[in-house]
């Protein structure tokens, strides 16, 4: 298997993945303040709690979007693994076909969770184009063409984000947990706040998908992923298919890439 490593902007998720299985996936808040001895620890501990030798890893690779923390975790995951792990960015060999602007500008998250949905769910006999939702902090949308090319995309504020916005910009408007709302018309503030985030963007998501496929003039494959989609997904009228490890996967494939 290979330690994989997914590096947001709140979270961290790693696991251990090979082409048959998801062996293990795991959570850490994002610190860029801890030290590369405490992220040590924290995988040294969390590979003897699975009882995981490290002579059972082959490798590691880590995308991240808080470069403040990339090389802290890189060195901490060579120092535990005796290993090299490599960093999705320049120089790593993705196999995908970029178009946007500025390639060199798009998130290691959007590149890693594109070369896994091409490989799963694009199909080969009949390709179509896609739609790629990585709901986390931020929810970033890509658009993929039916041959593969990453088009470009959206980002927005995530659920969480636009909660804590909600509560921090207003007078009377109370941090609240993100729950499942039982109804749309709310009958008082907590459950109007619910019903705004979780319906506001599912209403959102829905409105982005037929927006694409009436710019692109087709139907398109729609993913989602990230910490938050479970949230959101049963609250969508779309047909939109749910990997929450999608990440890890598109992980795999580019390591398999580079390293054979």
């Amino acid at each position: 298997m290979i330690f994989a490593i997914d590096i947001g902007n709140t979270n961290i998720v790693f696991g251990g993945i090979d082409e048959g299985k998801t062996y293990f996936t795991e959570r850490v808040s994002t610190d860029i303040n801890k030290t590369e001895l405490e992220y040590a620890i924290i995988f040294k501990n969390l590979l003897e709690f699975r009882q995981i030798r490290t002579e059972d890893i082959e490798g590691c690779i880590i995308s991240s979007v808080v470069p403040p923390a990339s090389l802290t975790i890189r060195d901490a995951a060579e120092r535990v693994l005796k290993k090299k792990a490599l960093v999705v960015g320049p120089g790593l060999k993705t196999g995908l076909n970029i178009l946007i602007d500025n390639p060199a500008t798009l998130g290691a998250d959007m590149v890693v969770g594109a070369v896994a949905a091409i490989r799963l769910y694009q199909g080969k006999e009949h390709p179509m184009p896609m739609i790629l939702f990585d709901m986390g902090t931020a929810t970033t949308i890509s658009v993929i063409d039916k041959k593969g090319g990453f088009l470009g995309g959206m980002i927005t504020p995530g659920p969480r984000v636009a909660l804590e916005s909600l509560a921090s910009g207003t007078a009377q408007l109370p941090m609240i947990s993100l729950t499942a709302p039982k109804r749309v018309i709310g009958t008082n503030t907590i459950d109007c706040m619910r019903i705004g985030i979780v319906y506001g963007h599912a209403a959102m998501a829905e409105g982005i998908i037929s927006r694409v496929e009436k710019e692109l003039g087709e139907k398109t494959v729609v993913v989602a992923t990230g910490g938050l989609a479970r949230f959101i997904l049963p609250y969508c009228s779309r047909d939109i298919i749910y990997d929450d490890d999608l990440l890890l996967k598109g992980l795999l494939y580019i390591y398999r890439k580079n390293e054979g």
